[in-house]
Parts: structure tokens; C-alpha cells; sequence
């Protein structure tokens, strides 16, 4: 199992997060998906590591960004 953290900008809601998660959920290998609003951190866990561009093309496809 791997896990990865990233920062998402621009979520000011709960839809925020659901559009980010649901996103994030559908790369091949995501087991689990946890986004705290506050600090924008999402939590990626995976049978393996997952590339980053993956992600970052995920929170894209949701509208939002991630931190450099």
C-alpha cells in the first residue's frame, strides 16, 4: 500500500471536495481518497504508487489546481 499527499487550491466547499475526490477515485489503483477543506491537503492511498501527473490531470479535470 502507498500513500501521497498533495494540496489542492481554489476548494471552498463540499461539492469542491466531492468533485476533487471523485476525480482522484477513478485512477487505476486509488483504494481510498481523503480531502480536508480547511487545509486543502488530499490524501491519496494506492496498491502502489501512483504518478503524480495522474493526479495532478484528476484535480484539473475536477477544476482545481495543485499546489507547486
Amino acid at each position: 500500500m502507498s500513500t501521497a499527499t498533495y494540496t489542492v487550491t481554489g476548494m471552498t466547499c463540499g461539492h469542491c471536495v466531492s468533485s476533487v475526490t471523485e476525480e482522484v477515485e477513478e485512477i487505476p489503483g486509488v483504494t481510498g481518497v481523503e480531502v480536508d477543506l480547511p487545509t486543502g491537503r488530499v490524501t491519496v492511498t494506492s496498491d502502489a504508487p501512483i504518478d503524480d501527473a495522474l493526479v495532478k490531470s484528476a484535480v484539473e479535470e475536477a477544476g482545481y489546481a495543485l499546489k507547486q
